[in-house]
């Protein structure tokens, strides 16, 4: 059977690329497509219900899955709403802050509830191996990286970034806050044994870049992850849609649970 789907954000890039990828998708039923207030002109041409009020939207299309790759304050206010209405929810929003991360975690009791900062399964693959190469190399390796992204991203570092990073700490056994660092300027002085730097440049159209380094005696280890199209992240999305149609509420699902 099908899965129903919503598209949030329809109009944006984003939102625009998985309309496309659900409309040609046969394990998809596109059922709704909502933009923000007084924006919802231009897309009841996909043959699904549009709307700009998602409250309105909603009860016309009960189970179907809303997917959201909004922006944080949007996203969290969203799932609330779609709670209300036993609708699951996948976020792929980037951004969100610690806050915003846990009103997620509460609302993932009342309903199914998806969030990924990336929705790359290659990404979500290195989150899984990286802790083994971080063991096996030892403390003697520094670790830095260096992400890219298109000049109109809004948050730095990104999402991934930051999941990526927070995943090089914890294999050592170090509280990220506490070694980050996120910009380097001026005279800092040697680099401490305990930081991971993560510097970040913007422009152009790049869908995302990000290259970790392990920087060792007499050698170094790049690795890099590099997103060819918005569509990486879309199929990963929609994949997760088909997925959390079947699950139950209780807490918040990520990536990992689907590898």
């Amino acid at each position: 059977m099908a899965t129903n789907v919503v598209i949030l954000g329809a109009k944006g890039r984003m939102g625009d690329t998985l309309v496309n990828m659900a409309l040609a998708d046969e394990e998809l039923n596109l059922v709704g497509a909502c933009e923000r207030e007084g924006n919802a002109g231009g897309i009841d041409h996909v043959g699904c219900i549009a709307s700009d009020c998602l409250e309105e939207l909603l009860p016309q299309v009960p189970g179907a899955v809303v997917v959201d790759f909004t922006t944080p304050a949007s996203s969290v206010a969203m799932a609330g709403i779609a709670a209300r209405f036993g609708n699951p929810v996948v976020i792929g929003t980037t951004g969100l802050d610690k806050a915003q991360q846990a009103e997620l975690a509460t609302i993932a009791r009342d309903v199914p509830l998806f969030w990924a900062p990336n929705m790359s399964v290659g990404v979500n693959v290195l989150l899984k191996v990286l802790p083994a190469l971080v063991r096996l190399l030892g403390p003697d390796y520094d670790m830095e990286m260096v992400e890219t992204h298109h000049k109109m991203k809004k948050d730095s570092p990104s999402g991934t970034a930051l999941k990526l990073a927070q995943c090089l700490a914890e294999a050592r056994g170090w509280d990220y806050d506490e070694v980050k660092r996120h910009c380097r300027d001026g005279i800092i002085g040697e680099r401490p044994h305990n930081e991971i730097g993560v510097q970040t440049l913007r422009g152009g159209d790049v869908f995302g870049d990000h290259t970790m380094y392990f920087f060792g005696p007499g050698e170094r280890i790049e690795i890099t992850h590099r997103a060819h199209s918005r569509d990486t992240f879309a199929t990963g999305a929609l994949r997760a849609a088909k997925w959390l149609a079947g699950q139950k509420p209780g807490r918040l699902y990520t990536m990992a649970d689907i590898l």
